[in-house]
């Protein structure tokens, strides 16, 4: 059976949308460590049971499957999703990607570990540290007088001098530090004395119970600029010339596990003299050490990290505190002295997933009252207000975490990330239950469980760029990837964050780890600073699709997914496919993001992409090739149709982003036969531009889309039982 005849748009939609909503309850395994814009693990298996197995999807969904010798490829592996949902059901992979910490990243997902030793080594490593540092991650409860409550955060606000009298102004954008959410009342800090007040009305907080001051919802700092208090001067900000931001600590979040069960909302309090000597100890610590494995790599410039060195950033090591340092050299030390090699690896990841909560661009969100980590949009935001979370983690007799970003957090859900891979599940949801359905019989890995009976799986991860790939022609049976969309997030300029801590620890002697960076010239992302445009796009994504085009074999399916808020960004897919000497036999919705994401919440962006399956034969259903814009309307209105069928509910982003898929895939349709791929990329692009704009381009199809969301054209169905066109010299894939 074929992708084209048994993918089930409105079934998958669901679990994909579901999926998304909270993905590491379905997918335990991307808590590996942080990797961007995952698919849904749901809609790949979807693809791959559509492909290789002849039951309608809802049936074998749940269903175990072992699809051994069969080979599939992924040639822009990222977070690893087509080629783990491919392991798990029996297939060899090969997997590619020319950033070393996605190399890393799959690898440590795929790679067994033995859980009982990761979880010794683990305990052993935070009782280490809490002996060590503990203490300072400890304050007095303001309710029993306990000096043993645990800290869950640490809220600071950047300073800086006063250009006229020299005095410090703390850079306020507002006093709110909660909302009445998730606690009982709003939460300001004075801004004379640094109390901390409640209030129930956030517009009119009242006075200060400490000094009677007024409080206040707004505070100075406000576009880059801010009045001193002192003196009325006006300040701009930041100020690189200084160096890296200063801080002030302003609050504290904390937990009293004795006085909780008593206690609403949460527990807040105005830093004491011992919660400032805590720091002051740290700092005394810290300026005694010679720490081995801090970073000392400069940030390099480029599009996200050009914001860091306007705020005055120029080393990695900037971006903490001294507390948060002296804690990252200490665990790095004790995962050091590990002689498990595995063990070690494992602990080493978690350190640079934790990474990301344990900087100084951590923000706090007022409502949910936890903290943000540092790529929560994406990039690189730098705020006014920043949060410290603690570096221990706390939880109680192996109890559940409370807070978030330390140690304890990001070990449990390594652990569970781990066990998935021994015993993978589903979940089925009937009504508003959730079922874990355990799906006996596939696994994740070389071998079950590590080192059980079954049969050996061939898994060839690779650091390099797709575009070297040396796989033999004719092999392949499917190609699954997610490429990069172009102009995208730079996920190499955002993940040396993570890289120069890691490649101090265990990189150093690895061949993946040799570059001093993970950027790389070749990365197919627009990039303004490293001067890579369209045209670079296009050659390198054409380059990947031919290789693995040969590797293929005939008749199978290469199939991606793809979405962009810009028909011109789906050119450069259409020409890679046209150059590739492969037709677009189709081209399925499916959702991809979660639409409350904090980078495109609120926005245009659309949750939807299109998965584009890719043949050199087969044969297309003649109704999926409209001659007319309303052709290519009543397509959309379907896939509209089946996208609610499943649960989501489109916004005209989505439509459009359906509608730029169908556009796409016929372009190619059409231009297949007289495709000349030696001319220039740039000639390359505009024929596709032209052909989309003789045929009315998204306009003309618009025009038939005024009651999208209301009209429920004909099923899909019936293309079973309608005529065909077909494409290339051997008609091997027919539905």
């Amino acid at each position: 059976m074929t992708i084209e005849k048994q993918f089930d748009v409105s079934f998958i939609s669901n679990l994909a949308l579901r999926e998304k909503q909270i993905q590491q309850n379905y997918r335990p395994i991307i808590a590996v460590h942080k990797w961007f814009a995952r698919r849904p693990g749901t809609l790949f298996r979807g693809l791959i049971l559509s492909e290789f197995q002849k039951e309608a999807l809802q049936e074998s969904f749940f269903r175990p499957h072992d699809f051994n010798g069969l080979s599939v490829a992924d040639p822009f592996m990222g977070g690893g999703t087509p080629l783990i949902e491919a392991n798990r059901v029996g297939c060899d992979i090969a997997g590619y990607d020319i950033n070393p910490m996605a190399y890393w990243i799959v690898r440590e997902e795929i790679e067994h570990l033995d859980l009982e030793a990761y979880r010794r080594a683990a305990f052993a490593l935070r009782s280490g540290l809490e002996n060590k540092i503990g203490h300072l991650y400890r304050t007095e409860c303001l309710k029993c007088g306990s000096k043993e409550a645990h800290v869950k955060y640490f809220l600071w606000v950047k300073v800086r001098a006063c250009r006229h009298c020299q005095k410090d102004i703390a850079l306020f954008p507002g006093y709110l530090i909660a909302k009445n959410v998730r606690h009982p009342k709003n939460l300001f800090v004075c801004p004379s004395c640094g109390s901390l007040n409640e209030a129930k009305d956030r517009n009119n907080p009242g006075t200060c119970q400490s000094c009677a001051s007024p409080l206040l919802l707004n505070g100075p700092a406000k576009r880059s600029r801010c009045v001193c208090p002192d003196c009325g001067a006006n300040n701009a900000y930041p100020d690189p010339e200084s160096g890296p931001p200063r801080h002030q600590m302003v609050a504290i979040e904390y937990h009293c596990f004795h006085c909780k069960p008593g206690h609403k909302g949460r527990f807040f309090k105005k830093p004491d003299h011992e919660d400032l000597a805590h720091y002051d100890e740290a700092v005394s610590v810290w300026t005694d050490m010679e720490p081995d494995f801090i970073p000392q790599d400069t940030i390099p410039r480029g599009d996200e990290t050009d914001r860091l060195h306007r705020w005055g950033y120029q080393h990695y090591r900037d971006m903490f505190n001294t507390r948060q340092l002296l804690g990252l050299e200490l665990s790095c030390q004790a995962i050091a002295k590990e002689s498990d090699e595995r063990v070690k690896n494992a602990l080493a990841t978690n350190l640079s997933d934790l990474l990301r909560y344990q900087n100084m661009l951590c923000r706090y969100d007022t409502m949910a009252l936890k903290s943000l980590d540092i790529f929560s949009v994406h990039g690189f935001p730098v705020g006014l207000v920043q949060c410290e979370s603690n570096l221990i983690g706390i939880c109680k007799d192996n109890g559940p975490n409370v807070g978030s970003g330390g140690w304890s957090n990001i070990i449990d859900k390594y652990a569970k990330a781990k066990a998935y891979c021994d015993h993978p599940f589903e979940v089925r949801h009937n009504g508003r239950r959730k079922v874990q359905v355990f799906v006996d019989g596939e696994w994740i890995g070389d071998k079950p469980n590590g080192n059980g009976p079954g049969p050996i799986r061939q898994v060839q991860l690779h650091c390099q760029s797709a575009t070297l790939a040396a796989l033999p022609g004719g092999k392949l049976d499917a190609v699954f990837t997610d490429p990069p969309y172009f102009g995208n997030v730079q996920y190499a300029e955002l993940m040396d964050f993570c890289y120069v801590w890691l490649r101090r620890l265990v990189g150093l002697n690895r061949a993946a780890f040799q570059k001093i960076s993970t950027r790389d010239q070749n990365e197919l992302t627009g990039n303004v600073t490293m001067e890579r445009g369209l045209d670079h796009f296009t050659e390198g994504l054409s380059a990947v699709f031919q290789r693995m085009a040969v590797a293929l074999k005939p008749g199978a399916p290469l199939a991606f997914t793809y979405h962009h808020n810009q028909l011109e960004a789906y050119y450069p897919v259409a020409v890679a496919i046209l150059d590739s000497g492969l037709t677009c036999s189709a081209s399925l919705p499916c959702p991809a993001e979660m639409g409350a994401s904090i980078h495109i919440n609120g926005t245009g962006s659309s949750i939807i992409d299109t998965i584009f399956v890719c043949r050199s034969t087969g044969s297309v259903p003649r109704h999926w090739l409209p001659k007319d814009p309303e052709g290519v309307a009543a397509l959309v209105q379907e896939d509209v149709r089946q996208l609610r069928l499943g649960g989501v509910k489109p916004t005209w982003g989505d439509v459009r982003c359906v509608l730029f898929g169908h556009l796409t895939r016929l372009a190619i349709w059409s231009l297949r036969k007289q495709w000349e791929k030696g001319r220039p990329a740039n000639e390359r692009l505009t024929a596709l531009a032209r052909w989309i704009e003789k045929f009315g381009g998204t306009a003309g199809v618009e025009k038939h889309l005024a009651d999208v969301l209301d009209h429920i054209p004909r099923m899909r169905g019936l293309a079973v039982h309608e005529s065909e066109s077909a494409y290339g010299e051997e008609h091997t894939v027919c539905f």
